[in-house]
């Protein structure tokens, strides 16, 4: 896989490159502008070479909502930067984009608003290769998806790797081999997604806690009651894993009923209450494997933070930046609260990826990865 640094000559030449800046928002306002921080780098190096840089992101899943906020945002950091707000294959766009110099940003509006991005389909990918000489994926986080502009693009294209995504490549792959003792945290939800990353690590790692909604699918299959909390469909092939040694359910949780809520044994939830966090007992004993780990890798967020219950969250983040440990985070939850927190910088690396950093630990590799090679 070559590398933006392997091109020998990108003065005016014209640069496609995929970014993630599927920020977080509320009410039209960016709530955590960490992806978009993520790819200034590349964009950077790009615009020092001389290129033309020509940006392609999306936002939301529909199509629906406007990169204009991203685009806003993005001249903080780019202050050369401008947004294209006609659609990509209109006259007033192409009359842009062909006026362009070396030095030049453009960010182009939400690609999900073309049908033939999710689709991955040929001729979508064709015209858009159209408007460049050149193709970066520095979009890690959506690599794991078949769209467009992650593969179909590579095929019309020299195709390069950017400085973000070589980044969290080098970063998570010391997951494959790790230094010990090795502990492997995930939160979240959608057990049936993340069977393999349990099945991985139960082999890989000293210790495996599960926290999350994930932690319910196990209070179930040992027959505790689990009242109204969110469970997977299935949970049958969670009986091999009940046998590992070193997986570590959660001793207390936080179970709510309406306004109010207590800490109590998973085998003491009732049938009208909600498990929405992990208890005080429970982050007392990941701070003990945290404080003995020489590595740690987590997933996901312990509690429904959204709702308010992001307790545990937060407390072992922070027990996880005061670590001597070499540490990895991931999933966009917990990257929000890293960076409410400004724990950034204490934590070894942050991905930017949610499932895609899940597909990568579990396979070592993505389709956009393979794409480039």
């Amino acid at each position: 896989m070559k590398t933006i640094k392997d091109i020998e000559n990108l003065k005016g030449k014209r640069v496609m490159v995929r970014v993630d800046f599927n920020v977080p928002m509320k009410d039209d306002k960016i709530i955590d502008d960490f992806r978009i921080k993520a790819s200034i780098p590349t964009i950077e190096y790009l615009v020092k070479k001389g290129a033309i840089v020509i940006l392609l992101a999306h936002i939301g899943d529909d199509g629906e909502k406007s990169l204009k906020p991203v685009a806003l945002r993005l001249k903080k950091f780019i202050p050369n930067a401008h947004f294209i707000e006609t659609p990509i294959f209109s006259d007033p766009t192409k009359k842009i984009l062909n006026n362009l110099k070396g030095g030049d940003v453009v960010l182009l509006e939400n690609i999900r608003r073309e049908a033939g991005e999710k689709t991955n389909s040929p001729s979508f990918a064709r015209g858009l290769s159209r408007f460049g000489d050149i193709y970066v994926n520095d979009a890690f986080s959506v690599s794991h998806r078949v769209h467009a502009t992650i593969i179909g693009i590579t095929k019309y294209l020299p195709s390069y790797a950017g400085l973000q995504l070589v980044d969290e490549i080098n970063h998570l792959s010391k997951a494959f081999d790790p230094k010990h003792p090795f502990l492997f945290i995930l939160g979240g939800a959608k057990f049936e997604t993340k069977i393999p990353l349990v099945k991985k690590f139960l082999r890989d790692a000293d210790n495996v806690f599960i926290g999350g909604a994930i932690a319910n699918d196990f209070f179930k299959h040992k027959g505790y009651e689990v009242g109204l909390s969110l469970v997977g469909a299935n949970n049958s092939q969670l009986k091999p894993f009940l046998k590992s040694k070193n997986l570590i359910l959660p001793i207390d949780v936080v179970a709510v009923k309406g306004s109010t809520n207590r800490n109590i044994k998973p085998n003491e939830v009732s049938s009208d209450e909600n498990i929405l966090d992990i208890g005080k007992d429970s982050i007392s004993l990941l701070g003990g494997l945290i404080e003995k780990a020489a590595f740690i890798l987590w997933n996901g967020p312990l509690g429904k933070y959204e709702t308010g219950f992001g307790g545990s969250t937060e407390s072992v983040l922070k027990l996880v930046a005061k670590s001597k440990a070499m540490s990895i985070v991931g999933g966009g939850d917990t990257v929000s609260l890293i960076t409410k927190l400004k724990l950034a910088d204490k934590i070894g690396f942050v991905s930017t990826g949610g499932g895609a950093t899940l597909d990568f630990l579990a396979k070592g590799t993505l389709a956009g990865i393979k794409a480039l090679k």
